[in-house]
């Protein structure tokens, strides 16, 4: 099923996600319409606090970059109680955007390699090194797992330029091909 993406303006993601184990209810459901929601909105990763859920899960497949990408071997994977071991090398800025955040992009700078730990879909658990365009997306999603917006990490003269679009985006004056829920105190 297809569930509307939470915009920027909702607590949900300003929180620090919950661990979760393999008691959680309707888990295996959640990752199936986390990949949908995702895909219905062309995206490259999402995380349960852009659905709602304060819980430690994200998704990320950037097996679809591989056209534009020739050198990148994308992964698909599930993610659950992810922890970031290290992050190495020197910060490189890269333009991001993301689906709580539509028609919003910027520069942010990040390591290029990452080492995380994670549970699979069968909690199965992988200490597993990524880099390049993969490290990228692990590092956006994990940070909102941690409450953290890539909007956050902007030049502050990005984020002066963006103040009035992300305060339409909180008021639901925006208009995406994908659902999206929209907070009103």
């Amino acid at each position: 099923m297809i569930l509307p993406i939470y915009a920027y303006g909702f607590p949900v993601l300003k929180k620090v996600a919950t661990p979760i184990d393999q008691s959680y209810e309707g888990l295996e459901v959640l990752i199936e319409n986390m990949w949908e929601t995702m895909y219905n909105a062309k995206g490259i990763g999402i995380a349960a606090p852009q659905i709602g859920k304060s819980i430690r899960i994200f998704v990320a497949d950037t097996t679809q970059l591989e056209d534009e990408e020739k050198d990148l071997k994308g992964l698909k994977e599930v993610f659950i109680n992810p922890e970031m071991i290290s992050e190495e090398g020197t910060e490189a800025s890269y333009e991001e955007g993301c689906l709580s955040i539509p028609d919003i992009r910027g520069d942010v700078s990040r390591p290029p390699r990452i080492t995380i730990k994670y549970l699979d879909q069968n909690f199965k658990e992988h200490t597993s090194s990524f880099d390049g365009i993969n490290a990228r997306v692990i590092q956006h999603e994990y940070d909102h797992l941690e409450g953290k917006l890539f909007t956050e990490q902007l030049q502050p003269l990005r984020k002066r330029l963006i103040k009035r679009k992300l305060e339409s985006i909180k008021k639901g004056k925006v208009s995406t091909e994908y659902r999206m829920r929209f907070f009103s105190k």
